[in-house]
């Protein structure tokens, strides 16, 4: 028997697997997947890796989510017990079902074909096996598991206007006071689009939350729009709590991403792959932009960003060496044409931080205290301050 794909089908059949108990998320990651999956339109599995969760519990979560009706955004009012009870009403067991695996092989090589999709073999497959067919989120894992075993070094490939890489260079740059003569260390800040290569550069004081920000803001207007994805390393300013398995983006970093419909996926500890373009971009912008500007004296950040912007010029009109075109030219062909553009109101910096509040029913931030409600005196709370940057 022929399958969808126009040959025979070898499969076998495996049981269904037993459920297993987990504890339920936060409301903040079930509206994150939401959004995520709604409003960014990311995969299953994107979703995943950005909130740093199983696939499955993805999956999961979204399937309640359309059996419930809820989409993005929630319905106001809507608080944690209400979405518990929605999401989680008192269901049946059901007994164990039997599975048709996909054609892998036959899978992979369609998938080079242009415009084929992982959806689109999905549906072709559960319209063959209606009622023995995996959901969406285990099609592709089994895939990806397939495929893990084929090949254990795979080249990764980064569709147009998909992700943005983003580091800092690990030497700094030298600015004088020329009144004071007091010299400080700018770091230099670096992005790439995956697909084009083209290259971003600036210099800030720091590496702190706020200077962190501001250069992805500059990074966003030198693109002219935005990407799907932006992939930091796990710096402090980005990712608050850094864990090999679940780390989580710094409610700031959400903000941001927020403002600008993107989503934030960190790479992960231990697998150089996922920050192989970053730390390609940094290698190139030390040895191409601040090799050449060691022997240049700079008295303010502005004067050292204007020499950088010249050769950054430079850099993404030069020729690649291996093939056609510059960085500037298969951004033009690639990333430029499916960035999505900026947003229309600018964004503003939330600084984010915890406080205690005091007896006097008083809370301190920035050597300025605030009166807030008597029923969270001594508690722990979280205060919000909003500027431009």
């Amino acid at each position: 028997m022929f399958n969808e794909f126009g040959r025979i089908s070898p499969f076998c059949v495996r049981e269904g697997e037993p459920a297993v108990a987990t504890k339920r998320l936060s409301m903040r990651k079930i509206s994150e997947i939401l959004r995520l999956s709604h409003e960014a339109q990311l995969s299953q599995r994107q979703v995943a890796q950005s909130l740093n969760l199983g696939l499955g519990t993805v999956s999961n979560y979204l399937k309640r989510a359309q059996a419930a009706g809820l989409t993005w955004p929630l319905p106001s009012g809507m608080d944690e017990q209400k979405l518990g009870r929605l999401l989680f009403p008192s269901q049946p067991l059901t007994g164990q079902r039997r599975f048709v695996e996909p054609d892998y092989p036959q899978v992979h090589q369609e998938l080079k074909r242009k415009g084929v999709t992982k959806h689109l073999l999905w549906q072709e497959y559960r319209q063959q096996y209606p009622e023995a067919g995996y959901s969406y989120a285990q099609f592709c894992h089994r895939y990806l598991e397939w495929q893990g075993k084929q090949q254990r070094s795979m080249r990764q490939l980064h569709r147009a206007g998909e992700k943005l890489f983003v580091d800092y260079c690990g030497p700094t740059m030298e600015v004088i006071n020329p009144d004071t003569g007091e010299v400080r260390q700018a770091q230099i800040f670096v992005a790439v689009l995956g697909a084009s290569n083209y290259t971003f550069a600036c210099a800030s004081w720091s590496q702190n939350q706020a200077d962190w920000l501001q250069a992805h803001v500059r990074a966003f207007e030198f693109f002219g729009g935005v990407p799907e994805l932006v992939v930091p390393d796990n710096l402090k300013s980005g990712v608050s709590k850094t864990h090999r398995y679940e780390p989580d983006i710094n409610p700031a970093y959400q903000q941001l991403a927020s403002h600008y419909g993107i989503a934030v996926v960190p790479a992960r500890p231990y697998k150089p792959k996922d920050k192989a373009k970053a730390e390609v971009a940094v290698q190139i912008v030390e040895r191409w932009i601040m090799a050449r500007l060691r022997h240049q004296t700079f008295f303010t950040l502005a004067s050292l960003n204007q020499a950088i912007g010249f050769l950054l010029t430079e850099l993404n009109q030069r020729p690649f060496k291996k093939w056609p075109g510059t960085r500037r030219s298969q951004f033009e062909q690639l990333d430029q044409p499916v960035l999505r553009p900026l947003p229309a109101q600018p964004y503003r910096y939330t600084d984010i931080k915890q406080a205690r509040v005091h007896i006097d029913y008083h809370i301190e931030y920035d050597k300025h205290y605030y009166s807030v409600p008597h029923n969270l005196l001594t508690r722990l709370s979280n205060i919000s301050a909003k500027r431009h940057i």
